[in-house]
């Protein structure tokens, strides 16, 4: 089904962006979780999401997942309606949260051709990515361990995978290196940015400020409003910081809102 064009200024924004949002606002009761907040990732791009807790980043996550609808504002997500099209946008993108949605009891080529199964990936390609997958990872000899088994690092790349076996538009990360050394979080990266590489879209939310300097672009919410979005390099430029860290504690450390 061809996309319902939304065109603004001259631009076809669902052909243009991955992600559309203009003064999208979720209110719970009196409590505006989040305010009036408007940006754009455009496709193939790493976008950083970033907040303190109760900022509302993972609310307009929530929003943007097709998982609530917003009170009021404007959004598409790969090119459908946060409205009237959830169950297309939930067909269209990949998540993974901290907690990696996979089954422990389960063995790790049972969590891939599940996942996939359920992702509708045929059975032959689903065979052949399973496969693929395994090598890449270089999980052929676990491939019949329990999850459970597995140390974290390697469950956390495995979850990574199979949020994006069906090859979706845009993978959705819930704060996925929670919890892991330095050293597997840099190799969880090098799969974000082969993912790009291939045109998926990647939307993440991180508590380390080190890895907001990974993304192209990143935004940084305080009190459920975006305070300030841009490159690092332009952020760290205009507040005349070391790092995104210094940017970060400028704009967050009078916050109001803590979860």
């Amino acid at each position: 089904m061809k996309h319902k064009e939304l065109i603004v200024d001259g631009v076809n924004i669902t052909d243009k962006y991955a992600i559309y949002a203009e003064n999208l606002t979720k209110k719970f009761g009196d409590f505006t979780a989040v305010n009036n907040i408007s940006f754009n990732v455009e496709k193939g791009e790493i976008f950083g999401f970033l907040g303190a807790n109760g900022a509302g980043k993972t609310t307009a996550m929530r929003i943007l997942s097709g998982l609530i609808k917003p009170t009021s504002g404007t959004a598409y997500v790969a090119g459908y309606d946060v409205y009237k099209e959830q169950e297309k946008i939930k067909n269209n993108i990949g998540y993974m949260s901290q907690k990696f949605s996979l089954y422990e009891d389960l063995t790790v080529v049972e969590n891939i051709k599940f996942y996939g199964t359920i992702y509708g990936v045929k059975p032959k390609e689903n065979k052949e990515r399973t496969f693929t997958l395994l090598e890449t990872l270089n999980l052929q000899n676990e491939a019949n361990k329990l999850v459970g088994s597995l140390p974290l690092g390697w469950k956390q790349k495995l979850a990574f995978s199979v949020a994006i076996f069906h090859i979706p538009k845009i993978v959705f990360l819930d704060e996925p290196t929670s919890g892991v050394d330095p050293i597997t979080r840099r190799q969880f990266w090098d799969l974000i940015y082969d993912a790009s590489n291939k045109g998926i879209t990647v939307f993440v939310t991180t508590h380390y400020m080190d890895e907001a300097e990974y993304c192209n672009r990143i935004s940084l919410m305080v009190d459920g409003k975006i305070a300030a979005m841009g490159s690092p390099a332009e952020l760290k430029n205009k507040y005349k910081a070391n790092d995104v860290n210094e940017v970060f504690y400028h704009l967050a450390h009078s916050a109001k809102r803590i979860e």
